[in-house]
């Protein structure tokens, strides 16, 4: 399970940074595959999978999330 999350890790960090771009009118995914290419599709489905991955399974992983006395 590690290398899973650490491949959602990965995609999440990828998917901030292209919108990090996208707010100053660049978009890297794009830019290298295409506009709406099927490739692009699949980064972003990827990217948007991955959140939903770490969104139901981080906090049982984290350790600042399962600190001993933490309101999270």
């Amino acid at each position: 399970m590690k290398s899973l999350h650490m491949v959602t890790f990965i995609l999440l960090v990828i998917g901030g940074l292209n919108w990090l771009l996208v707010a100053f009118d660049s978009n890297l995914v794009d830019g290298i595959f295409g506009v709406g290419s099927s490739i692009s599709m699949v980064i972003y489905i990827l990217v948007g999978l991955s959140a939903l991955h770490q969104l139901v399974t981080h906090k049982k992983g984290c350790k600042e999330c399962t600190v001993s006395g933490s309101s999270m």
